[in-house]
């Protein structure tokens, strides 16, 4: 699933999709006015969203209306927190070796008036 998930984020236009309706749900007619794409290329947008279980479709009426979910980047957000964890670790790592480099520097010029 997480692959699924990976590959439906990969794309540009899905991505700023799921920014439109993190804000607030959105109809089809309202996603087509927020890009430049025919109301088809965002259907089949949405239909890869909906299929990765990122997006939920809600008819109302005539109107369907697409709600984010966040399950799936709960799964996402748990699978990439080792990353994350390393990656802060690393940057620890750098931050002390540049501390340790400004006191040494420091050391062996010493400022004088």
């Amino acid at each position: 699933m997480i692959s699924n998930v990976f590959s439906a984020v990969a794309n540009d236009t899905r991505r700023s999709i799921l920014e439109a309706v993190r804000t607030k749900p959105r109809s089809v007619s309202e996603l087509t006015a927020l890009f430049e794409l025919s109301r088809p290329a965002v259907s089949e947008h949405l239909r890869v969203l909906r299929r990765t279980g990122l997006v939920r479709e809600e008819p109302q009426g005539q109107k369907r209306i697409y709600h984010l979910e966040a399950a799936p980047f709960a799964e996402l957000a748990d699978w990439l927190h080792p990353f994350e964890r390393y990656w802060r670790d690393r940057l620890g790592d750098l931050s002390q070796a540049l501390h340790e480099l400004e006191e040494s520097e420091s050391a062996d010029n010493p400022v004088t008036d």
